[in-house]
């Protein structure tokens, strides 16, 4: 069942917590903040979080007003989550969380890497370069295609395919998220069959530089 605990705290940090305190709640506004997604696709994101309690979370964040859910027009037709305006309003706080959190040591073993995860530090690293490349791509993670734009003073990063890209990066989060920490790998990621590139490669490698000239070495996303 739905947890409804509280800290009975006046303080508006307090009351805030009592919204998106409990455990798995930030990590499901995380996955909504670059758009809608379905329920299946914040299973896969998520994979610590057992389906009931997915469904829990996702019920209380509506319940606050945080979360929508609805039913994309033909020919997708699926029902999703996304944030609400309420929800957006966390994306400032979420970010500073994950630049805190970039300075800590990363669990042991094998840790989950989320797409969204990865292209929320790649937008991030663009947003601080001063001069990204002035383009549009296209970056494939796993089965999910996103749109880059790099162009003005505030990079983007939005789901679904580019009209017209300038290059295409097709790989998955973990190996996305190494070469966002060292872009000279990409030729042994190319070798090792571990990413794959269409376009303009030149410009391409430049993006992957750019965000790598503001990512101090080993404060990556999953670092």
């Amino acid at each position: 069942m739905a947890t409804r605990r509280s800290y009975a705290d006046a303080c508006p940090i307090a009351r805030a917590l009592d919204v998106v305190g409990e455990r798995w709640a930030l990590l499901v506004v995380r996955e909504l903040l670059l758009g809608p997604q379905r329920f299946s696709d914040l299973r896969r994101a998520l994979p610590g979080a057992s389906t009931n309690m997915l469904t829990d979370r996702l019920r209380e964040l509506a319940d606050h007003g945080v979360v929508s859910r609805h039913r994309l027009p033909p020919p997708a037709a699926s029902m999703v989550y996304e944030l609400t305006e309420r929800g957006r309003e966390l994306t400032p706080a979420l970010e500073a969380l994950g630049a805190w959190g970039a300075g800590l040591h990363r669990p042991d073993g094998q840790p989950s890497l989320s797409a969204t995860s990865v292209l929320l530090f790649f937008r991030g690293c663009l947003r601080k370069h001063p001069n990204p490349p002035n383009d549009v791509y296209r970056v494939q993670l796993d089965d999910r295609a996103w749109t880059i734009h790099a162009r003005g003073d505030r990079p983007e990063i939005d789901p679904g395919e580019p009209a017209s890209p300038v290059a295409g990066l097709r790989t998955d989060a973990d190996t996305l998220n190494a070469l966002l920490d060292d872009p000279t790998s990409m030729e042994a990621k190319l070798a090792a069959g571990k990413v794959e590139t269409n376009g303009d490669l030149s410009s391409l490698r430049r993006l992957l530089r750019a965000a790598a000239e503001v990512n101090t070495p080993g404060r990556t996303g999953a670092a």
